[in-house]
């Protein structure tokens, strides 16, 4: 599992539904602990008031059935790209439209995917499966079995949550497996070891999960065996930051290992190989991972400078090194695939049959390299695709060199774009239509100057007519770490509700994300952080020194570690913003840890027991920092029940606290959808318009 990612598959049951944990001494003058009850009576009756004040506010503006309609036929359109995902000789594609708002498994052809209407087989519809289980399942992926391929493990989530239901499906017949595996809900971690065997990291019960809710313990579950029958392979702590996952690497030549991740924090790891005398550590850079194999060659990524047999690998590099090197535990002697250089950082690395492609952005615009091995050397070839958009590998096997990959930039609706790795000239076989007007719309891309001088870009949508005065209305977006970088992408409903309508948008690439490599992302680490804040600051004065808009017309909005950063500014530059969207945050610092997954995410944030730490989090929580008698934009903070990952807790507070303060707010809490709000299309098409209605209150015709 890529590291990186791990905040986008945490999982669930984290502070249980019953009475919270203890407040501890120094969160005894907390008045609002109570909200932290996930799912308690009081905590609940106190949402429901809430969101009917709020679904008011929105939902009776007359500009919003319009809105969500809108909305709502971009998200159902069946003119969508199907997003393909190419399991052996077949195109698998997770579908949802207002025919089935929860969503349907189905499968074509190649050659069928590539027509203009392609016959589809539907093989599980889970609206059906839903009313027949009398469950809400939401859509989690599938793990395939290798080389055999005909049997997946469905993840299944009741609700939205991050934990899942694993049910084996074959994809022969097109049904659930008859007596195969069906394992409980749970957040855990799976891969195949072979047809009848599963590497299996779950909640075994007590003692087996880290304090951030991860499972530590890794079991071999064989077919037809109770999940107490399995047999233990590996133990990490619950100690551990993050927790311990498996892994299967396979290619094209036949080659096959599995693996294990121990995230002894959230960005170290130690690596291990699963060979049938038990469990072996590799020696690899704690801050690296293992990203596909091909022709007997593991791929390597690293966050970190590796120094290893008489070489030295840059940090945010690409390496390869012999399966063989890795079981024997000879020295390793990585050859380099790819080094990027200051503006430069990897994107994406997928293997296929004989060929690894390779994603990168170079400064912050997508590109593609396609690599192969030449005896005991590769060679590099550019794939020629659209420039100024963003370039992400779709879809790929180990069983050809058959890819795709999708391509989007502001104003370019997504494009799907169809590759033989072994002689890479891209065609396209897909193209979104339009969803909004982009007429008399262009790009720009600016840079700021930061607090310690650092150029920070930033791209802006506006009308190439737009009076440079500062009357146009803006939202700002970032997310500012993890090393996840944010870059160009078609938002199709922030066009047509908020773009169509003669207004900007603005993307910053701050710093904590990935845009530049590990250096961009390690620059606001922990204590560092304020500088991430900065940079977002400085964005904005930057658009209003050039009259692009103006504190009055301006608005931000960002989620998860970006909710962090919405509240972080909200309180340190009021005067910046009239509109500020706080979505799924991480808002109370001093109790992060506590709350959800948060004791994951001390490696990025820090933490409380170091008192250096402790106070740097006391200073930027946003939570802790509310001021009575500041003048504060009003806000709009909303979440999710079924947030398993970040936990609506943070959001409840803060509204809670604004209230006892008499400072306007708006606060919302959707029951399901988990962290991202995805239940089904209808959901995020509320969300969506909600959060429009409120932009235009705040930022346009007052």
């Amino acid at each position: 599992m890529n590291k990186r990612m791990i905040l986008l598959v945490t999982a669930a049951m984290l502070t249980g539904a019953g009475v919270p944990p203890a407040p501890s001494p120094a969160q005894a003058d907390d008045p609002f602990i109570w909200l932290e009850d996930w799912t308690g009576p009081r905590a609940m009756q106190w949402v429901e008031a809430e969101n009917k004040a709020t679904v008011a506010a929105f939902q009776n503006d007359p500009r919003y059935a319009g809105y969500y309609r809108d909305a709502l036929a971009i998200a159902s359109a069946k003119d969508r790209i199907a997003m393909p995902m190419l399991i052996h000789d077949r195109v698998y594609n997770f579908w949802r439209d207002a025919d089935h708002p929860q969503g349907i498994w189905r499968y074509t052809s190649q050659a069928d995917y590539a027509t203009d209407a392609p016959h589809w087989t539907t093989v599980l519809d889970l609206d059906a499966l839903s009313k027949a289980d009398g469950r809400k399942w939401v859509w989690k992926g599938a793990t395939i079995l290798d080389p055999e391929e005909c049997y997946a493990l469905l993840n299944l989530s009741d609700g939205g949550e991050d934990a899942v239901t694993l049910r084996e499906f074959d994809l022969v017949t097109g049904t659930f497996a008859m007596g195969g595996f069906d394992i409980p809900t749970s957040k855990q971690n799976e891969a195949w070891l072979d047809k009848d065997r599963l590497l299996l990291a779950r909640d075994w019960g007590e003692g087996s999960m880290t304090r951030s809710g991860y499972p530590f313990v890794v079991k071999i579950l064989k077919r037809g065996q109770p999940l107490s029958a399995a047999q233990e392979i590996y133990r990490g702590a619950p100690t551990d930051q993050v927790g311990t996952f498996p892994m299967l690497l396979s290619d094209g030549s036949g080659n096959r290992a599995a693996f294990l991740y121990r995230g002894v924090t959230f960005f170290g790891n130690e690596t291990y190989l699963v060979t049938d005398g038990g469990v072996k550590r590799l020696l690899l850079p704690a801050k690296s991972q293992l990203q596909g194999m091909v022709q007997g060659q593991v791929l390597i990524q690293t966050s970190e400078v590796w120094e290893s047999g008489g070489v030295t690998v840059p940090a945010g590099s690409l390496a390869a090194v012999p399966l063989k090197a890795l079981e024997s535990g000879a020295t390793l002697a990585p050859q380099i695939l790819f080094a990027p250089n200051a503006r430069q950082s990897i994107d994406g690395v997928t293997a296929t049959k004989s060929r690894v492609i390779l994603a990168i952005n170079d400064n912050v615009r997508g590109r593609v390299l396609v690599l192969a091995p030449e005896k005991d050397k590769w060679t590099t070839i550019p794939v020629a695709l659209p420039d100024n958009a963003t370039i992400t590998i779709a879809s790929a096997t180990d069983r050809s060199d058959a890819a795709y990959l999708a391509v989007a930039g502001f104003l370019a609706p997504t494009t799907l774009w169809a590759i033989d790795a072994a002689n890479p000239a891209p065609r396209q076989v897909k193209a979104m239509p339009a969803r909004f007007d982009a007429s008399g719309l262009v790009v720009d891309q600016h840079e700021a100057i930061s607090t310690d001088g650092t150029k920070i870009p930033y791209f802006i949508v506006h009308r190439k007519d737009m009076k440079r005065d500062g009357s146009t209305p803006a939202i700002m977006t970032a997310y500012g770490g993890f090393e996840v970088p944010m870059t160009p992408s078609y938002a199709a409903i922030t066009g047509k509700l908020w773009l169509e309508r003669g207004n900007s948008f603005v993307l910053a690439n701050i710093r904590g994300g990935g845009e530049f490599g590990p250096a961009w992302h390690e620059a606001g680490l922990k204590t560092k952080r304020q500088i991430i804040y900065d940079d977002f600051a400085a964005v904005a004065q930057d658009i209003f020194a050039r009259k692009l808009s103006s504190p009055r017309r301006f608005g931000i909005y960002g989620g998860s570690n970006g909710g962090l950063l919405m509240g972080v500014e909200f309180n340190q530059h009021p005067d910046l913003w009239n509109g500020v969207v706080i979505q799924v945050p991480l808002l109370d610092m001093l109790r992060y840890e506590q709350i959800a997954a948060g004791a994951s995410w001390v490696d990025e944030y820090g933490s409380v027991s170091v008192p250096e730490e402790k106070a740097f989090l006391a200073g930027i929580s946003p939570y802790a920092n509310i001021r009575k008698g500041v003048e504060y934009p009003t806000p709009y903070i909303w979440t999710t029940t079924k947030d398993d990952r970040v936990g609506p807790q943070h959001a409840r507070k803060f509204a809670a606290r604004l209230k006892d303060y008499g400072l306007p707010y708006h606060f919302y809490e959707d029951m399901a959808g988990g962290h991202s709000g995805d239940a089904d299309i209808a959901q995020g098409a509320r969300l969506q318009a909600m959060q429009m209605i409120y932009f235009s209150q705040r930022l346009e015709g007052q």
